[in-house]
């Protein structure tokens, strides 16, 4: 049960640790961010990290019940739980960094996309670890809404 125990909190480590890192490199845009034109339904920014860790804890947990799986489909599975990690990472980077919020928004439909089939694909695998992942697609349509607005109010 130990080695479960470790081997769950590394699986929830890494989704944070990437979210960490992407805040990390991205910092400097923040001050950029705070003063452009947003959404009026934009949360505060004080809200986002805290949503964000929420969100990458459903998904290591998620993605642990999926490796803890029979060895049907699962490789798959977390093929495409990696890859749309990456665009996560990517996109947080595109935007805050870079400040190219079109291609932000272009990444973020992919990465939607990617999320959409990830969650397809832990189904068969297991669908309790699908359904968490469902406040995450919710959240990335969420942020595309509020991408584009950047987008079209900037």
């Amino acid at each position: 049960m130990h080695g479960d125990r470790k081997k769950r909190l590394a699986f929830i480590a890494l989704p944070l640790a990437v979210g960490i890192l992407a805040g990390f490199l991205s910092m400097s845009g923040m001050a950029l961010y705070k003063t452009l034109n947003l959404a009026s339904q934009s949360p505060p920014g004080w809200l986002f990290p805290i949503i964000w860790a929420f969100l990458f804890i459903l998904m290591g947990n998620s993605s642990y019940m999926i490796a803890d799986s029979p060895p049907h489909r699962k490789k798959e599975a977390l093929r495409l739980y990696g890859f749309q990690l990456f665009l996560n990472f990517i996109r947080i980077l595109v935007f805050f960094r870079l400040h190219h919020y079109l291609l932000a928004f272009i990444i973020l439909l992919f990465l939607w996309y990617y999320i959409y089939k990830m969650i397809v694909s832990f189904w068969s695998v297991n669908p309790m670890a699908a359904l968490l992942q469902i406040p995450y697609l919710l959240w990335v349509t969420f942020t595309g809404y509020l991408n584009l607005a950047v987008v079209f109010l900037n």
